[in-house]
This record gives structure tokens, sequence and C-alpha cells, in this order.
């Protein structure tokens, strides 16, 4: 199923700014920062596997975010922190426990935004996508937009009260390298990389063990699916036709990769909106495949 004409087949997705400053005191609703920051491995030796770092973006929550937001801290509370690789998803039991303490009830309703890249506003949709919670939304544009429209922001803690999440796991939200191998001999699976294209030819200095891309793999970035002014979700026939431009119309499913599931979380919740129903994060992506020399890469 994908987009017909100019209307997302799922605009419930998302929440514009507007409407969300007007909302902000309802009772049921929780808004949160999921910002963190990514920065070059210092580590000269293991950055060539391991490009980036990530940090918690706690602190600049806590210099200013929109009032009533709470704050979640995606690599220390919502990764698994006993993986080998960093942002993973973490195991149903962490996950419930943690979204049950940030106030995340099965009846409430969750916005979520980021201050960098809205890929981790993303990760968390999807998280809660893969445990079977149905009613969160992206603040369309995230706090560049909310900021850049003068709305009011605040520096005071917020918590929400306990509350009581039910996991519900979605069979198929992710998927394995086995998966993936596999996917790349079946013509009815289309592979996405969402990495900028340097990274996907092979022609960038950032190196996930191996330059290039899993074997068989097309490129849409992530970047490419915002308005750089704006950072708002393009409209629905503009992404429509990214996808279709590299021949994913016709495909029965899809898996999305980046270098950790962060971008490629951002690629299929885009691909969600969009209405294609059968679209899978291969959260280990370039960390895991290009680490690994027994699995198929190409350049170019």
């Amino acid at each position: 199923m994908t987009a017909t004409g100019e209307k997302y087949q799922h605009p419930e997705y998302l929440v514009e700014t507007d409407w969300l400053e007007q909302n902000l005191d309802t009772a049921d609703l929780r808004v949160f920062d999921c910002t963190v920051n990514v920065m070059p491995n210092p580590d000269p030796v293991q950055s060539q596997k391991f490009p980036f770092v990530y940090q918690s973006g706690r602190v600049h929550f806590d210099q200013a975010h929109i009032p009533h937001a709470g704050f979640i801290d995606i690599p220390s509370e919502l990764s698994d922190v006993s993986s080998s690789l960093p942002l993973m998803l973490p195991p149903e039991e962490q996950f419930s426990e943690v979204m049950s303490n940030y106030g995340v009830g099965d009846n409430t309703r969750v916005v979520l935004y980021s201050s960098t890249e809205p890929n981790w506003a993303a990760r968390v949709w999807w998280l809660l996508h893969a445990f079977g919670f149905d009613n969160a939304v992206i603040l369309n544009g995230g706090w560049g937009k909310w900021t850049a429209e003068g709305r009011p922001v605040s520096t005071r803690a917020c918590t929400y009260a306990t509350a009581q999440f039910t996991a519900k796991p979605r069979p198929g939200a992710f998927v394995d390298k086995h998966e993936v191998l596999a996917a790349i001999r079946d013509d009815e699976v289309s592979i996405i990389n969402a990495l900028p294209s340097p990274i996907h030819t092979g022609s960038s200095d950032v190196v996930f063990g191996r330059k290039g891309r899993i074997a068989g793999s097309i490129n849409v970035p992530f970047v490419s699916l915002h308005d750089s002014d704006t950072g708002v979700y393009l409209p629905a026939d503009q992404l429509q036709q990214k996808f279709d431009g590299v021949g994913t119309g016709n495909a029965g499913q899809i898996i999305t990769y980046c270098g950790g599931g962060i971008a490629a979380a951002n690629n299929a919740f885009t691909l969600a909106m969009l209405g294609y129903d059968k679209v899978a994060v291969y959260d280990g992506s370039m960390l895991e495949w290009g680490n690994d020399a027994s699995l198929p890469m190409e350049m170019g």
C-alpha cells in the first residue's frame, strides 16, 4: 500500500507545532525530547569500526525545552546495554519498565521531538511501534521549527506520574543480519540505505569497518526526506517519488538500514506514513554488517 495523490496514508503519525502549543496542558498528553548527540570517535583504532560515539542530549534539554516536556535517554535507557553494538533494541521487560517510569501508559498520547536530527524522534516512534504502541506522533519540524516560530520554551524539569505500559511486540518491525542476507536473494524485498550518498557509494572517509553498502541495497538518504529550511517532512507526493525512483513501488517488503538503526528508523517511519505496511529496520545496520567480513558488500 502506498500514498495516493498528495496526502499521506497516515497523516495522524505527525503533529504540527500550532496544535501542540494549543494542547500542551492536555492531561493525557506526554511530550518528550529524544535528542542524542553524535560525535566522531576519538579513538583512532576503534573509529575504523565504530566511527561515532553517542551521548545523551539531556544537557541541552536542561537548558531549554518545550514546556511540560520530559526527556527520553536513548543510549542508557532505551538501548540494550548488554549488546556489543550501541543503540540496539532493548529487551521487552526493560522497554516496558522505562516507558512506565516515563509516564507512558496504554491510554496516553505521546509526542516526540529532537533538537538535532529528526532520526532520534523517529527511533523512539519505531520502538513504540515495535512494542505495539500506536498512539505516538512526531512533531513535524521538531525543536528547530518550534523555536524558529518563537513558541514558548522552558527550563523547568518535568516528570510525569508513573503509568503502566503494556508491551505487545509487533513481529517483523526489526530484522537481523540473517534475514537481510536472505533478502538480498529475494526479488520481492527492497533494502534501503538511509545514509548519505558518499557513504553508500564508499567514497566517504566515514567507515563502518568496510567501505560501501550492503550488497544489492539502494539509497534514499534520510536528509532528503525533509525540507532543508524548516526540517518538516516533504509532501507525500514528493516522498513517494523518491522511493519510486529507486524501485520500491512494487516491493513486497522493505528493509531499511543505516549506521546503527537510527536514520533507518526515520526512513521506516516515512514509509509507514506513506502507507507501506511491511517495513522493517535492520537494527545492527552497518555497525554489524560492515564489521563482519563474511557478509557481502559492494561499492560504487
